[in-house]
């Protein structure tokens, strides 16, 4: 595979990941409005992709310095990255309105820019930097200069992000993702000025990742509202004959052993608010080997056994919470975990909510 090759499979494996994400985004936009934003960008992008892709740059491209066309790329593709991050906290800031506004300078360059260009002014053909400081003062290469301000005002604009949202609470992700997404809008700056090929398709692979990250971590929040498995209450615990009658059906014989596994644990409280119980003693008293229980809690919607015992200890604990049997940090270590650091991540991971938060609304319940 040749240069030439390497390349345009690049650009058609980010505009195939670009189509994905657009598709997911759309797809959770008719359920959730906040998805809406970030599901236009990803699908202006796929747009782009897909309009290049004919066109994508081989071994033997060249440019020259300071292209119009990569210079009106580097504008576009700045402003857009300079908005959507904030779609996810502030979906009030893609408000047309606002948005029009924003892009105002950049719409303002390429239609001046367009407009001369169609009325037959002069291009300036620029090889090398040589040829910028004998064209300095022509229009078409103050135009371009002037691109390029505005791509620096926007590209300014993602690194202030962060300082932007620190007046509210927003995932901690966000800010070093908008400094990465600076990084490489200054790296498709340098490109712009002093095009490469290679560069081009480097970049196309940051872009594709770092899009392909901030969708990933925007749906990690949907994530967290899917339903958790609940405690069943089991009247009575399978026998040892039932256990080998279920044998030959897969899904019953996961049953059969869970029930016994929810009865045991139901009866014997005692032992797994203890710190010291493993799963090893939860396979010992079940009679259930490590192997079959991994296989039965996942049937059910555990990710593994320790997640398994540790639903119970969360259910354990905001019980006791709610009876104002815990009223500090600490004492959230009874039920059996280790610090609370590990409270606070698996009561996060089981409920989908803080265990400070839900300390302070029991407390002003009681």
């Amino acid at each position: 595979m040749n240069i030439t090759q390497l390349i345009f499979s690049i650009f058609l494996g980010c505009t195939i990941a670009h189509l994905v994400l657009t598709c997911v985004m759309a797809l959770f936009a008719r359920h959730r409005v906040k998805y809406l934003a970030i599901a236009w960008i990803m699908g202006i992008f796929t747009f782009f992709y897909i309009l290049t892709l004919p066109y994508a740059p081989g071994e033997e491209a060249h440019a020259g310095v300071m292209h119009p066309a990569m210079l009106a790329a580097l504008m576009v593709i700045a402003f857009l990255q300079s908005v959507y991050p904030l779609s996810i906290p502030m979906p009030g800031y893609l408000q047309w309105g606002r948005m029009w506004r924003y892009a105002s300078p950049a719409i303002a360059f390429l239609a001046f820019y367009g407009l001369a260009f169609l009325v037959g002014s002069k291009q300036v053909v620029i090889e090398s930097w040589n040829d910028v400081r004998m064209n300095l003062l022509s229009s078409d290469l103050l135009m371009r200069f002037g691109m390029l301000i505005t791509s620096f005002f926007y590209i300014a604009n993602i690194f202030l992000l962060p300082r932007w949202l620190t007046h509210g609470e927003y995932p901690r992700y966000l800010y070093a993702y908008c400094f990465l997404l600076g990084l490489s809008a200054v790296f498709f700056l340098y490109i712009a000025i002093d095009y490469s090929p290679i560069l081009i398709a480097v970049y196309s692979i940051i872009l594709t990742l770092l899009n392909s990250y901030l969708c990933m971590r925007v749906l990690e929040s949907m994530a967290l509202e899917l339903p958790r498995p609940v405690i069943i209450e089991v009247e009575e615990a399978p026998t040892d004959e039932q256990l080998r009658q279920s044998e030959d059906d897969f899904n019953e014989a996961n049953l059969q052993r869970f029930q016994r596994m929810e009865y045991w644990m139901q009866k014997h409280p005692e032992q797994w608010t203890e710190p010291t119980f493993t799963r090893d003693i939860l396979c010992r008293e079940t009679g259930v080997n490590r192997h079959d229980m991994l296989q039965v809690v996942r049937s059910q919607g555990y990710n593994n056994v320790h997640d398994y015992i540790n639903r119970y200890r969360i259910d354990e604990l905001k019980r006791r919470i709610s009876q104002g049997r815990i009223t500090m940090l600490n004492e959230c270590l009874d039920v059996g975990f280790g610090t609370v650091k590990t409270v606070r991540s698996c009561f996060l991971h089981h409920e989908g909510d803080t265990l400070d938060h839900f300390m302070q609304r029991s407390s002003r319940k009681s």
